[in-house]
């Protein structure tokens, strides 16, 4: 088995959080613009530099996402944070781009059946639709990152091959895309598979541009992200208080928790910017909007611990 292990590796990572739109998107009760700007304040009050704020998708669709342009022209920006939205056409884009977002992601799928699922056409289809949002965002002057869904599993075709989801890879950073976004969006993946995904995808994207999406459905999670840091992987997305889920994909729990993930890479020695402590609070604030516990295990020990 090969290893990327490096002596010498950087102590810094980045931690992309995307609690205010792939947490909340799929929530059933209502949540209104002012909460969700209170909690994207709160966010940036926290030291996280990327918060993905909302998402220009159809609300008939994702409904909890309709209030997409009022979220963006109420939040704060504080400087030196970047606010990325989710636009899966160019529609969206066209939209973010009147609200003057900096970066916008796209997100396709190492799994055809999905790619039907969840946006309706065929991966090839998909790549189509890519290439225009690409090209107006460059014009734009804004900066896109890829999503791929399903790179350890698929809810319908089961097992995704490394080679499926490394030919994925390689066309979003060849079209564009400056960072390519891993996802295990059913949460199935062990750090046995991960190695052989990333083994199978650094072959065709510098892994420094590489970065992990992971759900905790079955609690490998943060093995995961410890193995990924390992082999190179330097930034790791996740969500306040563990909040999220695939609308598209059943029973495919909340993203890993953004305390637990802090929590455990300040415990290996990397320098994340993020003060802990108001991260908990932001967490708990809205957990309790949401009427639920905040599900970071880092959360509910700290909270208890230090009465935040």
């Amino acid at each position: 088995m090969a290893n990327f292990r490096s002596s010498l590796r950087p102590k810094k990572v980045k931690i992309v959080e995307v609690g205010p739109r792939d947490g909340l998107q799929n929530e059933k009760q209502p949540i209104s613009t002012e909460i969700k700007v209170n909690f994207i304040n709160k966010l940036s009050k926290t030291g996280l530099k990327v918060i993905e704020a909302t998402s220009f998708v159809s609300p008939k669709h994702v409904p909890q996402m309709a209030d997409c342009n009022e979220v963006m022209k109420k939040i704060t920006r504080e400087p030196g944070v970047n606010y990325p939205v989710l636009t899966p056409n160019l529609k969206g884009l066209e939209k973010a781009i009147s609200v003057d977002v900096e970066e916008v992601a796209i997100f396709g799928t190492a799994s055809e059946t999905f790619s039907q699922k969840n946006v309706n056409c065929s991966i090839e289809e998909s790549f189509s639709r890519f290439h225009e949002v690409i090209e107006r965002a460059r014009l734009a002057g804004i900066a896109v990152r890829g999503y791929i869904s399903c790179v350890l599993g698929c809810p319908y075709e089961g097992e995704v091959s490394p080679e499926a989801v490394a030919k994925i890879a390689e066309r979003l950073y060849k079209i564009g895309c400056y960072e390519i976004s891993l996802g295990d969006t059913i949460g199935v993946g062990t750090p046995g598979s991960l190695i052989s995904m990333l083994t199978a995808v650094r072959k065709v994207v510098p892994v420094e541009r590489l970065a992990l999406h992971c759900h905790d459905t079955y609690g490998q999670a943060l093995a995961n992200i410890y193995c990924a840091s390992e082999h190179g992987v330097r930034v790791f997305d996740s969500s306040v208080a563990g909040l999220g889920g695939c609308p598209f994909a059943k029973g495919a729990t909340g993203n890993v928790a953004t305390e637990d993930v802090v929590y455990m890479l300040q415990g290996m020695g990397f320098h994340t910017g993020v003060n802990l402590e108001n991260l908990v609070r932001t967490g708990n604030y809205i957990s309790q909007h949401l009427g639920r516990q905040n599900g970071s295990k880092a959360a509910i020990a700290l909270t208890a611990k230090n009465n935040l």
